[in-house]
């Protein structure tokens, strides 16, 4: 299974980590954490460069963020909180997984950005209220990058090295592996379903 997911990873190339960094942080149930150390695999067994999916990844991530941060900023806090009620069902961020991430921004700042990089579930809708609030750019894209390189850097490495005994622990990983992509496969629908299933809240 391992081997498998690899040898996608490593078709796909940088490109492939560029696109799937860049969907992760679009639709949240896409996890970098299955991406990333996945490609750290590919660049240990010399298929790709550790440090070209590192930049790959991050880049992604930036221009996913971008596009929520923008939109927010251009569409105004009114027009963005409606289409969340509208069609947050089919995109995975609902109005009140806005206001929880706008309250955590205002309460934190910048280093709210920085630590949600990190964090499943607010890595998107973070974004969404900083544009709301009209976080400087220079303040929003630097610390997204600290935060991003940080992460995505961190995944990535952890692939490469679990990689180097990937023979030692072969018979033990490759069932894991299969669980692994049971639960993410099972954490996606689940996610559908909470969101499809979630009452609106009252008026």
């Amino acid at each position: 299974m391992i081997d498998l997911v690899t040898s996608w990873v490593a078709a796909a190339g940088y490109l492939g980590v560029f696109a799937l960094m860049f969907l992760e942080n679009l639709f949240p149930p896409i996890p970098s954490e299955l991406i990333m150390p996945f490609a750290g695999f590919a660049a240990a067994r010399g298929e790709l460069s550790l440090l070209l999916v590192i930049v790959a990844g991050v880049v992604g991530t930036l221009v996913g963020n971008v596009v929520w941060f923008e939109l927010a900023r251009a569409f105004g806090a009114d027009r963005t909180r409606r289409l969340c009620e509208k069609y947050g069902r089919w995109i995975g961020v609902l109005r009140e997984d806005l206001d929880k991430a706008e309250a955590t921004l205002r309460r934190w700042g910048p280093l709210a950005v920085f630590l949600g990089r990190m964090m499943p579930g607010i890595r998107t809708v973070i974004s969404i209220p900083a544009g709301l609030i009209e976080m400087p750019r220079v303040v929003f894209y630097s610390w997204t990058a600290l935060g991003s390189t940080i992460w995505v850097g961190a995944l990535a490495l952890l692939g490469y090295i679990l990689e180097e005994g990937y023979q030692h622990i072969e018979g033990y990983v490759d069932p894991i592996g299969k669980v692994l992509v049971v639960l993410v496969a099972g954490l996606f629908l689940w996610q559908i379903i909470r969101i499809w299933t979630r009452k609106p809240p009252a008026a």
